[in-house]
Parts: C-alpha cells; structure tokens; sequence
C-alpha cells in the first residue's frame, strides 16, 4: 500500500454527520472569510461561535464549536457545540499537515500526541517524539484511546470522512473532535483560509491572518500571471491505486488550482469536489490524449518510465507516457504534504511552470521532476 493511499485514507478518517441545520445566530459579530464555503464565524460577548458546514449534506452543520477564553468565567446560555478553552495549550494531532502548520505558527510545542507517526517527515515533531515529549498514538484509523487520555490534550485534531459511522471511543473521552475538513473545499484559498479557524484555537490570529495575507496575495499574482498568458497544455492528474484511477473532481481544490494555472483539464466541468474513482479505461477514454500527465507517489529514489510502466502496462497507452511528458512528485522527498494545503501558492507555481513550458521560468520546480528515461 502506498504512502499516497494510506495518507488518502487517512486525511478522509472517520466522520461525524452531525443532523444539526445550524447553530445560534443571535447577536453577534459575523467575520468576513473571503474564499470558504464551510466555515462560518461568529464573535459574541464573550465566546466565538464556528460552524462547519457539512460537505456532503446541503444545509447541515458538521459540528459547532464554541471557543471561550481560557481565563474567562463559562457564559450562561451557551449555544449547542463543543466549548473549546482557548488559546489550546495540548493538542493530539493525525495528520501531518496539521502537524506541519502549527509547527509553522510557533505552536509544535502544543502538540503532545500524534498518529501515524511514520509519514509525519517534520524533523522537530521526530525528534519529540523520540525525546518522549510527543505521543505516539498509533493509527489513524485506529487510535490508541489509553494513550490519547494519557496525554490530556484539549483538543484532538482529526479528519472527517463520508459516511464513517462516526468516532468510536474517541467519542467517549469527552475530549472535543476538531473535525478537519478544509479538504472539501472547492478552491486552494478556501483550503488555506482555514488557517485562520486554528489560529483562533492557538491564540496565533494575528500571525495566521499575516500568514493568510502574503499567501493570498501571491497564489493571485500568480493567477493573475497566466490570465495574461492563456491557455496552457491539457493535464492527466495521479495514477492507478490497485484496480482505481482516483481523479480529482472539477470541484476539488487540485481541478480548481488547474483551471488558476491556465491548464485543460477533462474532468473541468465535473461537479464533485472529492475524487472520482474510475476504471483505467474511462480514463483512457476521457484523458489519454493529455498532453501532460502530473502524478503523486512514494518512494527512497526518483522514479523512471520503465519503472512506471512496471507498476501497470496500460500507461503506455497514454500519450503523454508516448511522449515522454510525465511529471513525478515523490512525497517522500518533498513536503508536499506538509506545505501544499496551506500554501497553495508554491503549488500553483509548479502547476503554471509544467502546463506552460514555453513561459520563462524564473524559480525551479519544488514538488515536481520530469521524469527520467
């Protein structure tokens, strides 16, 4: 199994679909979020109340939280959520880029237990690890619950998933679920504008606000780059996982990044912002002319084309295997993960370089590397 595969599984674990239709909107302050479609939130006398919407029921909340200052007395008459002290002090986190973000922010000292310790490539969350100052907590998928209590974090940091049945154990603990589900976004922005939520539970509001502002201005300078530009080349997106060709949906934030690098892609006008599973031969159909093809994989060394073709020998088939225009991010030797979500515009520097190879290119690739012969 795959790094990629298992880190998929992992950023979609377990989800809580909450049958709330809101939360209390009585008097307050609504903050303005510029790019996401999830998230709202809103500042009363005394907490801030944040709704996650649900993205994949229509008009439902996933789950409301209310973040009172830790210093403060409890407000009577507190709208229904999990109450959140802030700013968060212990935090159990499962995936890696948001390991990665708080780290970013000044806050890795907060983290006191992970999960899926092996895929977290952050030097400083290691070597804590090692040190015996952060958790090792298991499996995402099944997490070591004695452990997560042991710890006493505040919060544990966890993605949701469709259709998951909900948290088990960790439901019991009494500890609140900070369900991570900027993944659904439909746009790069409104990914990273998610900052802004954990750096409220931080305490690092004014730090992730300047943080938000230097990658919200870049990601559009370098849009506003490849408007002038036009039309770049036709892109095929990933690889085959066992029998499944996972495609990003026109409405996921890797399609939205496509169209803002100028690039074709045929699942443009697909509604989904998750992943289409599909058979090798839908997509040979659709996308075996593409002039390009971007994948993700796992590996201690570069790969080549024989090596490709090894994996499955219908890429062969694809023109831009024929044409020897194939485009490799080894996730072990990048921080793809760790960086791309929060900084969508190093990504979309990649995506612009590759999709258009005639435009001058002033800084080199950072995730990926046309493959070898």
């Amino acid at each position: 199994m795959t790094r990629f595969y298992i880190i998929g599984i992992i950023a979609m674990l377990l989800s809580s679909c909450g049958a709330r239709t809101s939360g209390s909107q009585e008097e307050g302050d609504t903050l303005h979020l510029k790019y996401s479609s999830l998230l709202s939130i809103i500042r009363h006398d005394g907490f801030t109340e944040v709704n996650v919407r649900n993205p994949w029921k229509e008009g439902m909340i996933l789950h409301t939280y209310i973040l009172v200052p830790r210093e403060a007395a409890l407000p009577e008459d507190l709208p229904h959520g999990s109450v959140i002290r802030t700013p968060v002090e212990r935090a159990t986190v499962f995936t890696t880029v948001h390991c990665a973000l708080l780290n970013s922010i000044g806050r890795g000292d907060n983290i006191v237990g992970v999960a899926e310790v092996k895929y977290i490539k952050i030097p400083y969350i290691q070597e804590r690890v090692r040190k015996g100052l952060i958790a090792d907590c298991g499996s995402g998928m099944a997490p070591m619950v004695e452990k997560i209590i042991e710890v006493k974090p505040d919060i544990i940091m966890l993605s949701p998933f469709e259709n998951s049945g909900g948290y088990g154990k960790l439901e019991e603990t009494g500890i609140p679920l900070v369900e991570c589900a900027e993944y659904m976004e439909t746009s790069p922005l409104a990914r990273a504008e998610w900052m802004k939520f954990y750096g409220m539970l931080f305490g690092e509001t004014e730090r992730v606000d300047s943080l938000f502002a230097v990658v919200d201005s870049s990601y559009n300078a370098l849009k506003a780059q490849v408007q002038q530009v036009g039309v770049g080349r036709s892109v095929l997106i990933d690889k085959m996982v066992g029998s499944v060709w996972y495609v990003p949906g026109g409405k996921s934030t890797l399609g939205q990044m496509i169209k803002d690098a100028g690039g074709r892609y045929p699942w443009a006008t697909d509604e989904h912002s998750g992943s289409l599973s599909l058979p090798f031969e839908t997509v040979l159909e659709r996308a075996g002319d593409a002039e390009v093809w971007m994948y993700r994989y796992s590996s201690d060394h570069e790969q080549t084309y024989s090596e490709l073709q090894s994996g499955y020998h219908g890429y062969k088939q694809l023109k831009a295997f024929a044409d020897k225009q194939v485009y490799g991010c080894n996730v072990e030797k990048t921080l793809f993960y760790e960086e791309s979500p929060f900084r969508p515009d190093l990504l979309l520097s990649d995506f612009i370089q590759i999709l258009h190879p005639d435009r001058s290119q002033t800084t080199p690739l950072r995730y990926y590397r046309k493959l070898n012969e």
